[in-house]
């Protein structure tokens, strides 16, 4: 029997991301091959004319499991029935703009758009916040969304863990699906520790740890970390834009995860609201790394964490914190 179409939401839909993405939707990537789909996209008035574009482009590539297309700029219209929210729109920062200011733009955004997801999603709706800074904008909506489950509330950062599966599968010269369990811990910037400590790579003498292949400890705790913290920075140097393609692809590789499941023996990289796991301050959104069954995710537990790894998980998470203090000081 066919299965009930599920709603999936993506908010800033005529932007570089959203473009990439809701094909990758309508196409059964984020969620499955045998999964239909309706569309709700979601963006500013000012962007209504580009998003009907997008619209008539779905259209236009007849996709089978797309059963239907709400291209919208009304956040109620957006919100209704959803399934899935894939949070990408927000306030980009600008030159010659504060922290402080960027952050007042999001957190107002969130706040609307917390409100509507609260009044009009479905029941048990699953969100993926992409925008950044998109750990402080996952914790706001979680704030004014309190209906919507906590463990329910996440945001990207398998954009990272890919970035470091890539980099380790062209060190090594091998095949990037032959790589596991990179882990990035923390916030979704430049103070997130990339963790390779309990990766392994499938050779054809059965599985070995990266770091016994790579045996250069200097790189794995020097360029390598710095390349993977501040790939989205050289992309927006080669391009003269951010990052559009992978970040899709990797939001889709986020929730077909938490949805569908991660494969035995196979963690991944979510940010996710941390119960004090591993020393982490609970109440943040912070990147862990998580196995997924059921629709759940899980904390991976009980990994041993060095010294070097200790001071660079607690930075991440100072930092959060600061964050957070930051946001939170924008609401009142």
């Amino acid at each position: 029997m066919a299965k009930e179409p599920m709603r999936v939401l993506v908010t800033g839909a005529a932007g570089q991301i959203g473009y990439a993405l809701v094909p990758m939707i309508a196409r059964g990537v984020m969620l499955g091959t045998d999964q239909p789909v309706i569309l709700h996209m979601l963006d500013i008035p000012p962007a209504a004319e580009a998003l009907n574009g997008v619209k008539m482009e779905l259209v236009d590539a007849a996709f089978p499991l797309l059963k239907g297309v709400v291209a919208t700029t009304d956040v109620v219209e957006a919100c209704t029935g959803v399934n899935v929210a894939v949070m990408v729109g927000g306030f980009p920062r600008k030159e010659g703009m504060e922290r402080k200011d960027v952050m007042s733009k999001n957190v107002s955004i969130y706040k609307a758009q917390a409100s509507a997801l609260e009044a009009h999603a479905a029941p048990n709706c699953k969100v993926l916040v992409v925008a950044n800074p998109a750990n402080t904008n996952a914790l706001i909506l979680k704030e004014f969304a309190p209906s919507i489950p906590e463990r329910n509330v996440t945001c990207l950062t398998r954009l990272d863990h890919n970035r470091a599966l890539g980099q380790i599968s062209e060190r090594l010269n091998v095949q990037v699906s032959d790589v596991k369990n990179v882990i990035i811990w923390g916030n979704h910037s430049s103070t997130q520790y990339p963790d390779v400590n309990h990766a392994t790579v499938k050779t054809s003498s059965g599985e070995k740890p990266v770091c016994e292949l790579v045996a250069d400890d200097a790189w794995l705790n020097g360029e390598f970390i710095t390349t993977v913290q501040q790939r989205g920075a050289a992309i927006i140097k080669a391009r003269k834009l951010s990052s559009a393609l992978s970040a899709a692809s990797s939001a889709c590789d986020h929730i077909r995860d938490w949805v569908l499941g991660t494969p035995e023996g196979t963690f991944v990289s979510m940010g996710v609201y941390s119960d004090g796991s591993y020393g982490v301050p609970a109440g943040l959104i912070y990147s862990f790394p998580v196995t997924c069954s059921g629709g759940e995710w899980k904390i991976v537990q009980g990994l041993p964490i060095d010294e070097f790894s200790r001071k660079k998980m607690d930075a991440t998470a100072q930092e959060l914190s600061e964050e957070k203090a930051l946001a939170y000081s924008c609401l009142e």
